[in-house]
């Protein structure tokens, strides 16, 4: 009996995994249609957070990124747009438009968006593209390696005074989520094994959209009061969001010319799909209500863009021998 419903709940998890762009879009949705469960669910962000970082380390192929640094100027490259682009497009949008001319929680927000790591979820974006996802699945691993030690400094950096919580416990937050997901994730590879990793793949795509399924209805807490409330507040942070992620995406695939489409393509993504929740965890009741609203709404690139560039990669794809 038990037998049989663990082998039920893997194909259901494999399911959701053949289904993934779609079950982002549908997430972000689900998370607003049902916001009475929002207020409970946002406490389990943390949890989710955790078990993101934990499933990049568990599935990352290190003789791949091995290769990689061996010939590290591709991935030296990538590593650096990927942290400065986000830091020169947002600080240079505060210094065109001055930051006391900004919503405090908005300034906060675009900050947090600037210092964050790409999203983890991009590498599971690649490989439902159906593009080899060895140079983003490397340059995820290495951002949020460093993000402890870097992310305060650029969240400090881009919003001064606005950051509610000293930035030295901001990286020890930041350090137990990213070194705590490291050693979970080498456990379970030596209990697991590689192989068996590997032939898990889609039970692990859909045990991640199950999680941002749970991480969509917790972010939603309050958007859906928010936008009958202000709005005009929840159409400006939206409009950001989105600016924010397709200048990332544009300015990659356009300035990166050394590397193949496929690559561009993804170092775009990632530029533009940031890990805010990591950084919104790690700074936990501080982080102020329209901060949390920007962050919410965030989201949604990450959640629809996927199913919304689908076709743009498909044609990526074809192109590339």
């Amino acid at each position: 009996m038990l037998s049989r419903f663990a082998a039920s709940i893997a194909a259901a998890l494999a399911w959701l995994g053949r289904h993934g762009t779609q079950g982002f879009a549908l997430s972000i949705f689900l998370g607003l249609a049902l916001p009475q469960f929002s207020a409970a669910a946002r406490p389990v962000l943390p949890i989710t957070i955790f078990c993101f970082t934990t499933i990049v380390f568990m599935r990352a192929d290190f003789g791949i990124i091995a290769g990689l640094v061996r010939r590290p100027g591709k991935l030296i490259l990538s590593c650096l747009w990927l942290v400065a682009a986000p830091v020169l497009l947002i600080g240079g949008a505060f210094l065109l438009l001055g930051r006391e001319a900004l919503d405090p929680g908005l300034l906060l927000g675009l900050a947090i968006m600037g210092a964050a790591p790409p999203i983890m979820s991009s590498p599971a974006v690649a490989i439902l593209y159906g593009f080899e996802p060895s140079l983003i699945i490397a340059c995820v691993i290495l951002t949020t390696i460093i993000s402890p030690v870097v992310a305060p400094f650029l969240v400090e950096l881009l919003a001064g005074t606005a950051v509610p919580l000293d930035s030295w416990v901001l990286a020890f937050r930041l350090l137990l989520f990213v070194g705590g997901g490291m050693a979970v994730a080498a456990a379970l590879r030596i209990w697991l094994g590689v192989e068996r990793i590997k032939g898990m793949k889609a039970n692990l795509d859909g045990f991640g959209v199950l999680m941002y399924f749970i991480f969509a209805i917790a972010a939603m807490d309050g958007v859906t009061q928010a936008a009958i409330d202000d709005p005009k507040r929840v159409l400006l942070f939206l409009a950001c969001v989105f600016a924010v992620s397709g200048f990332g995406l544009l300015t990659a695939y356009l300035v990166l010319r050394r590397l193949p489409a496929s690559e561009r393509f993804m170092i775009g993504y990632g530029s533009g799909q940031r890990n805010m929740g990591m950084i919104v965890a790690a700074l936990g009741a501080g982080v102020p209500p329209s901060t949390f609203l920007f962050f919410a709404l965030a989201q949604f690139p990450i959640y629809l863009q996927p199913w919304l560039l689908r076709g743009l990669a498909t044609r990526i794809r074809r192109r590339e021998p």
